[in-house]
């Protein structure tokens, strides 16, 4: 079935997907409107892990050379016990033959700059809240979309809804589904300067808490947390919360604590979708990301699946069944392997703790690649091949 034509989009959020969308539908010639109700792109969070999956993506749209130069794990890595003892070893260069390209960490803001200096100066209206009027019909051509703002309304082929996790567009849309739950756990972000202090990238698993350690490319470091928690518990100092749970952790995590000040310290509540939805489209709105899929952090996911959609939704802009199709089974997949491995890193049970590390040692040090292996079908996602050849970029292996 020939597939209609998308002149004009609405995306409903300025961040990685949403922006993803706009300049990928940009390069085929739509014409785009990003909508952002905040009063700048600049993004909440820090930093941001890109697989090779969304690496590949971001080829489609002419990024993926610039992102991949910004990679700065270098060397060993892997997973850490508290006293600093190493479970399982990686190895970059072996990950990187593995899948085709490294695993480059940035932060987010370099990314959204990227993405959006790949739009027209007045692709995207920052202070623009906006909400869904009219889903449309794609079968009758004088029923487009409709997005309301403060300004009037707009209409179009296309409304891609990347308005995140507590997405208004995704519950117009589906009204009866329940939406996203507490995880049970909590996160901590931080990025600090941390020169002359030299450390392999690192996860670290401790009772009902993890805490990861990585380089950025800038030489900051980018370092995350998280423990299981009620749900709108914080503390007056975040920063020494983190001391008081990690303190006595191995090198370098008190160096990083001892660096970040209270204000750098980011905290959120980790809420996710157990219930897929329906559809990932439903007239001519498409939703993308969190609004669609919002999975637990614990395999790095989150955004790398929003690039994903976003070039997927592209190439089936004229058809959302096939972006259904094409993405709900591979989401809804990857937001299973995420809960998982959250349960599996989060662990409260003493003696389950010492089975698991035993197990992971063992296991890695008989099967080297281990660790590498179980990311394989995460990490082996590739484009529609026919986006690599019409929107001008190379095709990475």
């Amino acid at each position: 079935m020939a597939q209609a034509q998308v002149k004009r989009a609405v995306v409903i959020g300025g961040g990685i997907g949403g922006l993803t969308a706009a300049v990928a539908l940009h390069r085929r010639g739509t014409r785009v409107t990003v909508l952002e109700r905040s009063g700048s792109l600049e993004p909440v969070g820090s930093a941001i892990s890109l697989a090779p999956n969304a690496l590949r993506a971001l080829d489609v749209i002419g990024l993926g050379d610039d992102i991949r130069a910004l990679s700065a794990w270098q060397g060993d890595g892997g997973l850490r016990a508290p006293g600093g003892r190493w479970l399982a070893r990686t190895d970059a260069d072996a990950a990187a033959e593995r899948f085709g390209g490294p695993l480059v960490l940035l932060h987010r803001a370099t990314l959204v700059d990227h993405l959006a200096g790949r739009l027209p100066a007045d692709a995207v209206r920052t202070a623009a809240a906006a909400h869904l009027v009219d889903p449309g019909d794609p079968g009758d051509p004088a029923r487009p979309a409709r997005v309301g703002t403060a300004d009037g309304e707009l209409e179009a082929d296309l409304v891609v809804a990347a308005d995140g996790i507590h997405s208004t567009v995704r519950h117009a849309l589906f009204p009866h589904h329940p939406g996203p739950v507490y995880s049970g756990f909590t996160t901590w972000r931080t990025v600090v300067p941390l020169p002359g202090v030299r450390f392999a990238s690192h996860e670290t698993w401790g009772p009902g808490r993890l805490w990861g350690t990585h380089p950025l490319k800038d030489g900051r470091v980018y370092a995350y947390a998280a423990a299981l928690a009620p749900a709108g518990e914080h503390a007056a100092d975040e920063r020494a919360e983190l001391l008081r749970r990690y303190g006595d952790w191995h090198d370098p995590i008190p160096a990083v604590l001892a660096a970040a000040r209270p204000e750098d310290v980011l905290r959120h509540d980790v809420h996710h979708i157990t219930e897929p939805l329906p559809a990932y489209h439903h007239g001519r709105v498409a939703l993308v990301g969190d609004a669609a899929h919002a999975m637990p952090p614990t395999l790095g996911q989150g955004g790398n699946q929003a690039v994903e959609d976003a070039v997927t939704l592209a190439h089936h802009a004229g058809d959302l069944s096939a972006y259904t199709a094409d993405r709900l089974p591979r989401t809804t997949g990857i937001a299973r392997r995420a809960v998982r491995a959250a349960r599996l890193g989060l662990m409260t049970d003493r003696a389950g703790i010492a089975v698991r590390d035993t197990a992971i040692t063992v296991l890695s040090r008989a099967v080297p690649a281990l660790l590498l292996r179980s990311f394989d079908e995460v990490a082996s996602w590739r484009p529609p091949t026919s986006d690599a050849v019409s929107f001008g970029a190379e095709p990475r292996r």
